[in-house]
């Protein structure tokens, strides 16, 4: 990696706005205490932003001073990552062309000289009006719609020198071009058009049950007058096919092989369906049931004190919206993301767990969160806010004792 350098032209002062001081805080305050020089990155990010797209010294300072850090810490952070740019950047586009193998190949070295004759010869510096810059960088992760380039948060992939001329078009006109390939296809499919799986029956639902249909005939084609052989004689049932009369089968089988529509006599009560309280009862008494293994009973067990312990879950927020789950502390994007997916979405259902519910949580998160809900007094937490009460943080409040 070259030498990174501070440009020479640089501001007198930067602070951050209003929106972005407050947003700046709530990042420091995920933090332990001692720990805050952490959030340097993103803090860095966001001074980067704010002042157009590049980072200059005194953004710099600014962010260390609010994290308690030297200087020189920062301004290593900064010269060491690539995606601080220590020159201006473009008013409109700032041009990033992927120079790395698979790009080459395909002619990242033609885009590259069309930056260099349209914008300027070298690297990070302003076009003469001052509304685009480039630069090289390395792997931007689309090898497979090689040549490409990033402007801001967008890709423009699938690229000509021409196709990028014209991208450069809408810019500076102060348009934003559509992102992705340039070249008409969709995302990575081949060009021309898909190679695969275009039979146009698989669209038309026409096979749609073709499974359960072999089922039934495989259930169907089994002699009517067999006799029926005791569970020590009786030979394995071929895959796809229900297990001959007075097999020893236990429920749990049972009610799965009815469901997927092998027991032959509920065939005409809609097979492939859930079954009925009614008629699963009259499965189970007129079923010879095996013993359960040690293992199965365990299992069982098991089960039984999972459903116990488990608390409300709901399968989407009422009303369409669920509670900020961010507000409880301790609880960053991530982890709500997975609290939704198990089926919790507002404060009241957390305010509300039992000790055994907390436990089934711990359980379901495969023991990575252990304590973190009595630690962060998340019942606590979330009793305040489903009555109403909101932190001065987005991050949160820090529980006291």
């Amino acid at each position: 990696m070259a030498v990174r350098r501070l440009h020479p032209d640089q501001p007198a002062h930067f602070a951050f706005n209003a929106e972005n001081l407050a947003w700046a805080k709530a990042q420091i305050s995920k933090f332990p205490e001692g720990k805050q020089a952490a959030a340097i990155i993103p803090l860095l990010w966001r001074a980067q932003e704010q002042v157009g797209g590049w980072l200059p010294e005194p953004a710099i300072r600014y962010v260390t001073d609010m994290l308690g850090m030297a200087h020189i810490r920062g301004l290593e952070v900064a010269t060491f990552y690539t995606m601080f740019q220590l020159s201006p950047v473009g008013t409109h586009a700032h041009i990033q062309v992927c120079g790395t193998t698979p790009c080459m190949l395909r002619g990242a070295g033609a885009l590259i000289e069309t930056c260099k004759s349209r914008i300027h010869p070298e690297q990070h510096h302003l076009s003469a009006d001052g509304k685009t810059s480039w630069e090289e960088v390395e792997c931007l992760g689309s090898c497979a719609n090689a040549p490409m380039v990033q402007i801001w948060k967008d890709t423009y992939e699938d690229l000509s020198p021409a196709a990028l001329e014209a991208i450069l078009d809408m810019f500076e006109a102060g348009e934003t071009p559509r992102p992705g390939p340039q070249n008409g296809r969709t995302a990575s499919c081949p060009e021309g058009g898909p190679t695969t799986l275009t039979d146009a029956a698989l669209y038309d639902g026409s096979t749609i049950g073709a499974w359960k249909k072999r089922f039934e005939e495989t259930s169907d084609a089994a002699p009517a007058s067999a006799a029926p052989a005791s569970a020590s004689t009786v030979a394995p049932s071929p895959p796809g096919s229900a297990p001959p009369a007075g097999t020893a089968v236990h429920p749990a089988a049972l009610t799965a092989m009815a469901n997927a529509g092998l027991v032959k006599d509920l065939n005409a009560r809609g097979a492939g369906k859930p079954l009925p309280a009614d008629e699963l009862a009259r499965l189970k008494t007129t079923t010879q049931a095996a013993p359960l293994t040690a293992a199965q009973s365990a299992q069982l067990t098991q089960d039984a004190k999972a459903a116990a312990g488990k608390p409300e879950l709901l399968s989407q927020p009422r009303e369409g919206k669920g509670d900020d789950l961010g507000l409880i502390w301790g609880v960053a994007d991530k982890l709500a993301e997975k609290l939704n997916a198990l089926g919790i979405w507002h404060f009241d259902q957390i305010a509300k767990w039992t000790q055994e519910e907390v436990a089934w949580f711990e359980e379901a998160m495969g023991g990575a969160f252990k304590g973190r809900v009595t630690r962060d007094k998340w019942i606590e937490q979330c009793q305040k806010l489903a009555s109403g009460w909101r932190p001065g943080s987005d991050a949160g409040e820090r529980p006291k004792g």
